[in-house]
């Protein structure tokens, strides 16, 4: 679906064109045509390849999807693949977004993702004095615009984990906290495959041989560089306290086992005493201390209660009851 289709001369907006109409405007010097279409159908696609002369094997990867975020040449024009994510109802959504970047010319495809760009259109053409510097400035501004709404899923998943850990000390089930960091793992690695291969791609476009169509704007990508490393170390963050989390409720669940038998091992002494006292009295012996006086079955009794408060004292001062 065509979702916008803008020609731009020296930074300002000329026309909104058909699709037909973009060979007409992408021939003109100091013109910029920018393209965004969502959940494309092949048929689209082959008209855009023919329409901007893309490489086919990244029309390929933009038809297929699934790509791995990356940035690739093909002469003097790029091919970029990011990965949205945003949080909804508590889970994690991610999509795609491909962008096509020549001399004159963006062309972003965007698939899986509801969440759309018109606010960097819309940023782009106020600033009509950094859109002259062509279509390295788009891609920016694109890249840009995926990459800070990484900061608010990373702010979500640390309150996340803020709640999983006070339900781990607060005594709540094992089972459910155990499953609530593993699910927020899962989370964790979604965002990292997304944001690790991009970190490494993004390097490229300020610092040493620069591909053409980002010259001029190299300190824009510097700040988007700067972005995703501040992301990656707090994924990493996360990360590693999720592993910690997981190791305490472990531990804490051994502690509790430990504490329960160490309970059932005192009230096991403080029901042995007595069971040995009186199978001794049910031996058949007649040469017992007390056996036949009026007093030896109280005395026993007492003798029996002595024994249990002397060592229920002593359990409770050593913490195991």
């Amino acid at each position: 679906m065509l979702v916008n289709c803008v020609a731009y001369q020296d930074g300002r907006k000329i026309a909104d064109i058909a699709a037909d109409d973009i060979d007409a405007y992408v021939t003109r010097p100091d013109t910029l045509v920018w393209v965004a279409i969502k959940d494309p159908e092949p048929a689209e696609l082959e008209a855009m390849q023919g329409e901007f002369g893309l490489h086919e094997l990244a029309v390929e990867d933009a038809r297929h999807g699934h790509q791995r975020p990356k940035i690739e040449e093909y002469g003097d024009s790029l091919f970029v693949v990011l990965h949205t994510v945003d949080l909804e109802d508590g889970s994690l959504a991610t999509g795609e977004l491909a962008i096509f970047v020549g001399p004159n010319y963006v062309l972003s495809v965007r698939r899986g993702s509801k969440q759309g760009f018109a606010a960097v259109r819309a940023r782009c053409e106020r600033e009509p004095g950094l859109l002259r510097r062509g279509p390295g400035f788009v891609l920016y501004a694109l890249m840009d615009a995926v990459v800070d709404r990484y900061f608010p899923v990373i702010e979500d998943l640390e309150a996340e984990l803020e709640e999983a850990e006070e339900r781990i000390f607060a005594g709540g089930a094992a089972r459910a906290a155990i499953e609530a960091l593993y699910g927020l793992k899962r989370k964790i690695m979604r965002l990292q495959r997304a944001v690790r291969p991009l970190l490494e791609a993004t390097g490229k476009l300020y610092g040493g041989r620069v591909p053409q169509a980002c010259a001029g704007v190299q300190e824009y990508f510097r700040d988007v560089y700067d972005h995703l490393v501040r992301i990656d170390q707090s994924v990493e963050g996360l990360r590693d306290t999720v592993f910690t989390a997981m190791s305490v409720n472990v531990s804490l669940i051994s502690l509790q086992e430990n504490e329960t038998t160490k309970r059932l091992a005192a009230y096991a002494g403080l029901v042995a005493v007595p069971a040995l006292i009186a199978g001794l009295y049910g031996m058949n012996f007649e040469h017992l201390p007390g056996l036949k006086s009026p007093f030896g079955f109280p005395a026993v009794l007492a003798a029996m209660a002595v024994i249990d408060l002397l060592l229920y004292r002593r359990l409770r001062r050593s913490g195991w009851l």
